[in-house]
């Protein structure tokens, strides 16, 4: 008999019939429930073995009609008998070249038989593929021909999709972070793979957009002024130089607004990018390398500038500012050369502006935060980590382009120019901090800065307005606010308040994506650092308590913790440290006490 799709022995007729089914189990079933296959006699189940026969000529002398059980298991097996009727009905069940019941069985058409076949043929091969994959993924050897399954972790990886068949196959939880580890740990991604950028969505190359010639355009010619474009050695993008001309400094900007329009495709680009994307391993750029080739200050013979002219009296206030726009002959210094001549012309005499502002900055309310600072760098493969030295060349550029920020955010209110300022809430009341724990105290106090389309207070830089307008071939603050400007200067249409707002809205929802990715970044080439040198140790130093922990700063890698601690440790405590334990997809790092 046939009950539901197992064979069964009928072993007593009553009211109901009482069936045994495989593994000697005992059942009372109603006569409806069942269907016979033949009537017996069968002594146990046991004797129902696969059989040899001659099923594919049965089927081709059968194809097309419909058959019974009988006839099929005589024309396949040559016999009737209850293992032959079992055997029969497998074919059947198996629904390939015969479909139906037990009483009216279809011997399908050629056609549909291969065509089936072919399809149970291809799951098979597909089946036996995807065992032989698990089972390299188990010994972490991926074949080329893996990279495509491998795809769908990559995706959840990289936060693109939610769920995929072989994380699950693999064993791991349907996160991007088990999906990252994973990949590591099959060998297809090294540890050493940043996926962050991928995580965040944000642009991995550079634009590829043509990039018109600088137009013939009158500029106030400043090449017998000279200039100085410092920077950290190395820069690519050099987009700010400064100059000393008496009393005046001049802070001088590359001309991005020359080459890129209010409208058109590279400000498009620039605004949904918001700003450069610097990694450990290379810089992805808002603009095309183009533009930066032509106007980096000091890359040219002659460059092209927006410079901002000014003086700062006694009491350090800014007064006769100007923008023009210039020709300059700019020569590149590192901040390490130029800290070895600050006593000399003619930076002696551009400190002297800078120490008056900074002084006026102070008096205003401005928060110094000398917490640790470092520059993560990968070249070829190796990962190193410098600290960054609290250079006074430094502080001289810092503070000329602060003035530069504020003389534009006045000259622009004052002249009706719609910008955007940069504007921060002042945080809570407190004395200057003068300590390290302080310092991170206080830090925590502050409130983002916003940009705003009216003037209003920056606390943090104590200024009573300013905005962002010396980097412009990498940010698209700047950028916009140079196109104001020069659209002022040569008497063309300027964007509305609406415009300008709505145009910085988009650019810092995606600048404040670009910098999310460059903190995990960062993060993950300390972690890979780490990995690298198992045995490292330094100094933390305690900044805040928590329960039975201490808050640590790492200053060699500018490196937040929570460390253990037996006794209470006092705030700026120094405690040496060496690597505990290292989970880089996770992005944790654990650090045990020395000594």
């Amino acid at each position: 008999m046939l009950y539901k799709v197992h064979p069964a022995r009928v072993v007593s007729v009553g009211e109901k019939i009482e069936i045994a089914l495989e593994g000697g189990q005992t059942k009372r079933v109603r006569a409806k429930d069942l269907e016979l296959l033949h009537p017996g006699p069968l002594r146990s189940l046991g004797e129902l073995v696969p059989q040899e026969g001659e099923v594919e000529a049965a089927w081709e002398l059968l194809e097309g009609s419909e058959t019974t059980l009988q006839e099929l298991a005589e024309l396949a097996f040559s016999a009737f008998t209850p293992v032959t009727a079992w055997a029969a009905w497998q074919l059947v069940a198996e629904g390939l070249s015969f479909t139906g019941t037990p009483g009216a069985i279809r011997a399908r058409p050629r056609a549909e038989v291969e065509h089936d076949r072919a399809q149970r043929d291809a799951k098979a091969v597909a089946e036996r593929e995807w065992q032989a994959f698990l089972g390299r993924m188990a010994q972490a050897a991926p074949a080329p021909q893996d990279a495509g399954r491998l795809t769908e972790v990559e995706r959840l990886a990289l936060g693109q999709s939610e769920r995929s068949r072989v994380l699950e196959a693999l064993g791991h939880e349907q996160t991007p972070v088990n999906a990252h580890r994973a990949l590591i740990q099959v060998g297809h991604w090294s540890d050493r793979h940043n996926p962050y950028p991928g995580r965040c969505s944000v642009p991995t190359a550079d634009p590829d957009l043509p990039v018109p010639a600088l137009p013939d355009q009158q500029r106030l010619d400043l090449t017998d002024l000279p200039a100085y474009a410092i920077d950290d050695e190395g820069n690519q993008d050099p987009d700010d130089a400064v100059s000393i001309d008496g009393d005046r400094l001049w802070v001088h900007v590359a001309d991005v607004a020359a080459l890129v329009a209010p409208e058109g495709a590279v400000e498009r680009e620039a605004r949904a990018r918001g700003s450069n994307l610097y990694l450990p391993e290379r810089v992805i750029n808002m603009l095309p390398q183009g533009v930066t080739e032509q106007l980096g200050l000091g890359l040219q013979p002659v460059s092209p500038a927006l410079s901002v002219a000014l003086r700062c009296d006694e009491q350090g206030s800014l007064t006769d500012i100007e923008v023009h726009r210039t020709w300059i002959r700019a020569q590149r210094l590192s901040y390490d050369t130029v800290d070895g001549r600050l006593g000399e012309a003619p930076f002696a005499a551009m400190c002297a502006l800078t120490d008056r502002f900074r002084a006026r900055r102070v008096a205003l309310g401005a928060i110094s935060l000398d917490l640790p600072e470092v520059s993560v760098r990968v070249v070829d493969g190796r990962v190193t980590i410098r600290p960054l030295p609290r250079l006074a060349s430094r502080g001289l550029v810092t503070e000329a382009m602060l003035m530069a920020g504020e003389a534009v955010a006045r000259f622009c209110q004052e002249h009706g120019i719609p910008i955007s300022y940069a504007t921060q809430v002042a945080p809570d009341a407190g004395d200057q901090p003068r300590d390290l724990a302080a310092m991170y105290a206080r830090r925590r106090t502050f409130k983002p800065t916003r940009m705003l389309g009216a003037p209003d207070l920056h606390a943090g830089l104590g200024l009573p307005l300013y905005t962002r307008a010396t980097s412009p071939l990498r940010r698209y603050s700047d950028l916009l606010v140079h196109q104001q400007l020069c659209a002022w200067l040569s008497g063309q249409p300027l964007l509305t308040p609406e415009q300008v707002t709505e145009r910085i809205g988009e650019a810092e929802a995606a600048a404040g994506t670009v910098r999310r990715a460059e903190r995990l970044s960062n993060l993950h080439w300390k972690l890979v650092f780490l990995k690298d040198h198992p045995d490292w140790q330094g100094e933390a130093i305690i900044v805040g308590k928590e329960e039975r922990k201490g808050v640590a700063l790492i200053g060699a890698l500018a490196l937040e913790t929570r460390l253990r601690l037996r006794d209470e440790p006092d705030l700026n405590q120094g405690i040496r440290v060496g690597v505990r334990d290292i989970d880089v997809p996770d992005q944790t790092v654990s650090f045990r006490v020395l000594g």
